[in-house]
């Protein structure tokens, strides 16, 4: 039997499992991530733990060290293009920074610039529509855009130019299949595997986390990115899954949803098409640095149980990110609190990522119908760190918020916590032994 330790470099944790070959979870260990040092010595140090369990005869990482993979999209419209280029960020593990439409301006390439990419995804045009957009925008940024890799992946007729463009001006840059072949139809596996590669090949090594190449090395690709790998897997075995990760500054929402020809028909005014699988990220909601986000989004929807007490706490947690609850009387008016503020992070999250909303940048999202979500996953510190009751309050929320007409979970899907970063792990294996991520998400993630 060979063992596998899978590794999340976190912002903040370094988290690692020891898998068997056979599926079985045999230990656990985590450190602070040492981007102060170089990631390598927490990394190092988790290994070391692990292998006190057994022997590690493989290791598989991911990371979202260093703020994680940043990357810009530029698209010709911004209800069509643009939209799906933000789309395909979101799942390939990307915080998307920024996102410009139409024809590139020297101001927009500096606005651009400002907004210090990783990556930039360039898309635009279907097959057989208009090129001039991509033509114009690659040029003007093979020439004079910022020193990152560069994906193109818009009309296939200009991409070979447009790529030419980039690489006779020494530009990183590589091309992968148009995300909006035609109207109607979002085709992001092309583009999301080229995003990443270069994840890994050329910002990883960028970012300063570690001296010399064995990080970059190690590194399979951004840690959401790997988590939405686990999703898509789990959801080919149980059917639609809803994960929502709440964090201390952000809440992340993953689902993988079917069509299913006998539902409702739901609304939309979507030109670029729905999407099986589907990941979003609220920065405005989290336990700590966005606490007051929380407060904010709840005074909005006009939710119950937001007190006096809540937005001083709130704004305790975002001046003290640090701030546990302790033990005693206080200890739990501050874990009730908290069990709030996680409630309801979890419930707004989702209602955004179920509704069609426009996003501070512009970019509309669509509807998406979660009502046969058969699986609830909760992760965060929040969540693992709860007791069970605590655990069952804060996502059963989910199930229950249908006043407003969300298309949220509906009946009794089934509710699982996420204690030890199964998900991240399931994610690394996925790609080539994906029968021990499956052994091991049912294991520790189904009832």
């Amino acid at each position: 039997m060979s063992t596998i330790a899978c590794v999340d470099v976190g912002s903040t944790f370094t988290k690692g499992l020891l898998v068997s070959s056979e599926g079985e979870l045999l230990a656990t260990a985590a450190h602070r991530t040492t981007v102060d040092t170089d990631v390598l010595d927490g990394l190092d140090t988790v290994l070391a733990r692990l292998a006190e369990a057994g022997h590690v005869d493989a290791v598989r990482v991911c990371s979202s060290a260093g703020g994680g993979l940043r990357l810009a999209v530029v698209g010709h419209e911004r209800a069509i293009s643009a939209q799906a280029g933000y789309r395909v960020g979101l799942s390939s593990g990307a915080r998307v920074v920024h996102v410009a439409s139409g024809l590139l301006s020297d101001e927009g390439v500096t606005v651009l610039a400002q907004s210090r990419p990783d990556i930039v995804l360039l898309v635009g045009g279907t097959d057989g529509g208009d090129q001039s957009a991509l033509r114009h925008n690659g040029d003007v940024l093979s020439r004079c855009g910022p020193d990152v890799a560069y994906v193109v992946a818009g009309n296939s007729e200009a991409t070979g130019d447009v790529l030419a463009s980039f690489l006779a001006e020494g530009r990183t840059a590589t091309a992968a299949q148009n995300v909006i072949p035609r109207i109607g139809q979002l085709a992001p596996s092309s583009a999301r595997e080229v995003i990443r590669s270069a994840f890994v090949s050329h910002v990883i090594g960028g970012k300063g986390l570690s001296k010399g190449d064995r990080f970059a090395g190690l590194v399979s690709g951004a840690t959401p990115d790997i988590v939405l790998q686990a999703v898509e897997l789990l959801s080919e075995q149980i059917g639609d899954v809803l994960v929502v990760d709440v964090g201390g500054a952000t809440t992340d929402v993953y689902s993988v949803v079917s069509d299913d020809p006998a539902a409702e028909f739901v609304p939309t005014d979507d030109v670029v098409g729905q999407w099986r699988a589907a990941r979003t990220v609220e920065g405005d909601l989290g336990m700590r640095w966005s606490a007051p986000g929380v407060v904010d989004a709840a005074t909005i929807e006009q939710m119950s149980g937001l007190t006096p007490a809540v937005v001083d706490a709130a704004n305790q947690f975002h001046d003290d990110v640090g701030y546990v609850p302790a033990l005693g009387a206080a200890g739990n008016e501050g874990r009730s609190i908290d069990e709030w503020i996680a409630s309801t992070a979890v419930t707004v999250a989702a209602r955004r990522h179920a509704r069609a909303i426009d996003h501070a940048d512009s970019v509309r999202s669509s509807a998406r119908d979660l009502r046969r979500v058969s699986l609830i996953v909760g992760s965060g510190g929040v969540l693992r760190h709860a007791e069970p009751e605590a655990q069952q309050r804060i996502l059963a929320a989910l199930t229950s918020d249908h006043v407003g007409g969300w298309l949220l979970p509906e009946g009794e899907p089934a509710i699982a916590v996420d204690k030890y970063s199964i998900l991240t792990a399931a994610g690394l294996l996925a790609p080539d032994l994906p029968q021990v991520a499956i052994t091991l998400m049912r294991a520790h993630l189904l009832p």
